[in-house]
């Protein structure tokens, strides 16, 4: 089959993507969450160190592209892969994962305040949604922002996907294009591991290392293999065959797994106003950027 390894890619990307969140979940069991987002970008960092080494690609590519690279690093994996793992150490994975599919929505908003959209009401139609798929998961929860453990997390994953919501502009106003991927994978995550691990033993009152149980640790080595290296490599692959509207689709199946995972695998609670709520904000996502050209195949 000619596209055998796009599909794959493709498969990759949908699901391993969606299972972060219930990985991340099951790494906060025991570990604090700034040891699980520094570690898993660590090894990250290590594993793309190795793969330019073999191929004889490590170099220096001047201060410009450093400076590029530490904001992506800071925006992306720092403020929203960081800021998520931690708030999951107070919410539901399936919780987590369903706010976080609202992120095309701030950047669409975003767009329209710099100038790269332009208002139109199908945009507004998805916003109205997704701000009703979000008063439906809290409508009857209300009363559990008075525990400041969950207020905090919320707080949190809200910083989290303006951090990723901020960082796809910046991407988008510069249109940066990158000729070595893997080289800008490694100082990134490199600098990102290493700010992460920092915030870790300045923020984590209990490091608790003989309590990390091999769950925990299974989990965060996971998630720095397979979410961190092996579907980002999917990731840009599958762009090299597709259009990025045409993969945009994903972050939809994405939240459908991590929600039953969620369910599947930790017991978490899914209502039916949840449901509504993912109905909505699906929709509402997918209404905001939908362009005729996503479902015809890419030159």
């Amino acid at each position: 089959m000619k596209d055998i390894k796009l599909l794959l890619a493709i498969l990759v990307v949908a699901i391993v993507w969606g299972t972060t969140f219930l990985g991340i979940r099951i790494a906060v069991e025991t570990i604090p969450g700034w040891f699980v987002a520094g570690i898993r970008q660590s090894i990250a960092a290590l594993i793309m160190l190795s793969i330019l080494l073999y191929k004889k690609e490590l170099k220096w590519f001047g201060w410009k592209n450093l400076s590029y690279q530490i904001i992506f690093s800071t925006l992306m994996l720092i403020g929203a892969n960081g800021l998520t793992t931690v708030a999951e150490e107070s919410i539901s994975s399936s919780l987590a994962s369903l706010i976080s599919a609202t992120t095309p929505i701030l950047v669409f908003i975003g767009s329209l305040l710099i100038g790269l959209e332009k208002f139109n009401i199908k945009g507004l139609l998805g916003v109205l949604m997704c701000f009703s798929g979000i008063l439906f998961i809290f409508w009857d929860g209300l009363h559990e922002f008075s525990n400041p453990a969950f207020s905090n997390g919320i707080i949190l994953l809200f910083c989290a996907i303006t951090g990723w919501a901020l960082g796809t502009l910046f991407t988008k106003k510069l249109n940066l294009k990158t000729s070595n991927i893997s080289l800008n994978l490694f100082y990134q995550f490199l600098f990102a591991g290493i700010v992460q691990i920092g915030l870790a033993f300045i923020f984590s009152e209990n490091h608790n290392f003989s309590n990390w149980s091999l769950r925990s640790i299974s989990s965060m080595i996971y998630l720095a293999i397979f979410g961190s290296v092996i579907a980002f490599y999917s990731f840009h692959y599958a762009l090299t065959k597709i259009s990025p509207i045409q993969i945009s689709i994903l972050s939809y199946i994405n939240t459908i797994i991590a929600i039953l995972l969620g369910w599947l695998i930790l017991d978490e609670e899914i209502s039916l106003k949840f449901i509504i709520a993912a109905f909505l904000i699906i929709i509402g996502v997918f209404i905001t950027n939908y362009k005729p050209e996503m479902f015809k195949k890419s030159k």
